[in-house]
């Protein structure tokens, strides 16, 4: 007897538009941060201090016009409005405050000296309360109103001091590790902060970071710099502007290192900055040739890179739907439907023939490489900014490496000055610290292919003299290494994909004629866990490329290849399990960078040759949308 379902069938979906895979909807609207033109000051001036929450929110007060200023003024995030004055007019004093109603102007200098005055805003005036215990200038702060920090400046510097306030009176703290002046900073609370770069003199780097208690020292900037302004907090900020030169340089902050991010568009100096997140931050005033009054506010558009693309989570392969705009029945099957690469962070040390492995574009660890004379740095990747990491123990390049995740993996092969030059040890990774394991039977010249997991891997390919190609083969099983079936073809320099050593492809490379001359191959051959069988080649040969993805899933990406010169391609194919598809180019021509073991539809490459630091994040959906036909 047929039942209900089977007379009526079953309800179809109906939807006004398709679905938008995840990979296009970031690349139609990329997250990326950018300063755009805000409301010009009444007053153009430099040496300012600043308070305020964001792009919609601060206020100036101060600085040089010249001379000194007294004049205060209160920013909506369009326009600038003239506000009662300092009680004493100054410049290079330090501004404290999360918001233009309530914020503290310590200290500064108004001929002929330096200043211990404090004053507090209350959104209509600005009162004197107590001094700091000693005058200072060109300092930083961080915290609010009745909850502050002063540190470092002038006179008697670079000064190294650090005072707190409680909402009524000053207190010495402990010291900053380095006097300086002229520093950004960055901090919304009196016991968390940043004090960044600055003079000492030289222009420093140097970052330091508050705990309520002491001065740590943390990653450096990337650019030294002075005279130039921050904001956020103590694990999320930005940094702007400063000298020498006159300089546009924004470097935004993690809670761990630097990135260099979007420019100014007007470069300046003796500029000052707003905002308890670094998301939305102004910059405002500063000096050129002359005081400026311009307004810049600092703010991110797009996609988020975490944040579900709106109906991707209802694109289910195998589901039907209407679409009721175009009148169409539709169904979502496997394919490719877009793909893209994006900016990602800067390795703080360009390099080449590293190792690197990692489960996708927010995670993984480029080691070793190309950078005499240590060859040992390794360099752990977060989806937004690279940190040097504990080292290897025996720094080598060319080398491979394998693993599924960024917090366990293993490198092996490689090369490195010294005898014997031609490296066969192995180390694993355990998220923190490198331990040597038992070594490959055959050393390789130059990079061996290692694919797979910490406890099943694959090593193959490279070279036991160079130029000739290997064909060697070993196998890990955690603890050692054991020699199966050679490839069919011989050959270095190949690229590879798998996350265990029971499937695995061997992607083009070099191999040697019988007259001796290295040729780029197209061909690919692929692993079952017993022997090396032909599949179909690349649409383009080459060798140097990076290779990410499993023995039926996978890309590779830039490289050497004919149609190119020095030093590569832009070009990204794709494999389906059967065939393969050029798909989205990469923004930088490389060849001999890295890339993540796992994935096919998020990964990064970076590094190579010319000494690269470029990051580039692959994002790729895995399904498209097919309309219904009788035919």
């Amino acid at each position: 007897m047929a039942n209900y379902q089977d007379i009526k069938g079953f309800n179809i979906q109906s939807k006004s538009s398709d679905p938008v895979p995840y990979a296009q909807e970031l690349a139609d609207n990329p997250w990326a941060a950018a300063w755009a033109s805000g409301g010009a000051m009444n007053t153009a001036r430099a040496q300012v201090g600043g308070a305020g929450e964001s792009a919609t929110n601060a206020l100036v007060f101060g600085g040089e016009e010249p001379p000194e200023s007294a004049k205060t003024e209160k920013y909506n995030g369009t326009a600038w409005t003239e506000v009662n004055d300092l009680n004493v007019a100054k410049r290079l004093t330090v501004g404290i405050g999360t918001t233009n109603t309530a914020a503290l102007a310590a200290g500064g200098y108004n001929s002929p000296g330096y200043q211990s005055t404090t004053e507090v805003w209350n959104g209509s005036n600005w009162t004197e309360v107590n001094d700091l215990n000693s005058a200072k200038g060109a300092g930083g702060g961080a915290g609010t109103s009745t909850a502050g920090l002063a540190f470092a400046g002038v006179p008697g510097g670079p000064k190294a001091t650090c005072e707190k306030w409680n909402g009524t009176s000053w207190t010495e703290v402990n010291d900053l590790n380095t006097g300086r002046i002229n520093l950004a900073s960055a901090g919304v609370t009196n016991t968390a902060a940043l004090a960044i770069g600055g003079t000492i003199p030289p222009y420093s780097a140097k970052v330091e970071k508050w705990n309520g208690t002491s001065w740590t020292e943390v990653n450096d900037l990337n650019t030294a710099r002075s005279e130039f302004a921050g904001s956020g907090t103590s694990t999320l900020a930005i940094a702007f502007g400063g000298t020498p030169g006159t300089k546009a340089i924004t470097e935004s902050w993690n809670g761990t290192s630097w990135t260099e991010a979007a420019d100014l568009s007007t470069a300046r100096y003796a500029l000052a900055g707003a905002g308890i997140a670094a998301p939305s931050s102004v910059a405002f005033g500063g000096y050129t040739t002359t005081q400026v009054a311009n307004t810049e506010e600092w703010t991110f558009s797009g996609l988020p890179p975490s944040t579900p693309v709106v109906g991707y989570s209802d694109s289910i392969k195998g589901d039907m739907y209407y679409n009721s705009t175009t009148g169409q029945y539709k169904a979502i099957k496997d394919g490719l439907s877009s793909a893209t690469w994006a900016s990602g962070g800067a390795l703080n040390t360009g390099r080449r023939l590293m190792g690197g492995f990692g489960g996708s574009a927010s995670s993984g660890l480029a080691v070793g490489g190309s950078m005499p004379p240590s060859y040992n740095t390794v360099e752990s990747y977060d989806g937004s900014s690279w940190s040097e990491t504990t080292e290897i123990n025996t720094g080598r390049k060319p080398l491979g490496g394998a693993g599924i995740t960024g917090t366990a993996g293993l490198i092996a092969g490689g090369s490195a000055p010294g005898s014997p030059e031609y490296k066969n040890e192995t180390e694993t990774w355990d998220g923190s610290s490198w331990t040597e394991a038992n070594n490959l039977n055959t050393y390789t010249a130059r990079k061996p292919c290692v694919r797979g997991a910490p406890t099943s891997a694959l090593a193959y390919g490279g070279a036991q003299t160079s130029p000739n190609g290997g064909a060697n083969n070993e196998e890990w099983n955690g603890s050692s290494w054991t020699e199966k079936g050679d490839m069919n073809t011989a050959r270095g320099g190949l690229a590879g994909a798998g996350v265990n050593a029971e499937a695995c492809l061997a992607i083009g490379g070099e191999a040697t004629t019988p007259a001796g001359p290295s040729i780029v191959q197209a061909l690919v051959e692929q692993w079952n866990g017993t022997s090396w069988t032909e599949v179909n080649d690349l649409n383009e040969g080459g060798t140097g490329f990076m290779g990410s993805g499993t023995s039926t899933s996978a890309v590779v990406a830039d490289g050497y290849r004919p149609s190119g010169s020095s030093p590569g391609v832009t070009k990204t194919e794709f494999w389906d399990g059967s065939s393969w598809t050029e798909i989205a180019d990469t923004s930088t021509a490389r060849n001999q960078g890295t890339q993540p073991v796992s994935s096919s539809s998020s990964c990064w490459i970076t590094g190579g040759y010319p000494t690269i630091t470029a990051t580039e994040e692959f994002s790729r959906s895995e399904f498209v949308i097919k309309t219904v036909t009788t035919s």
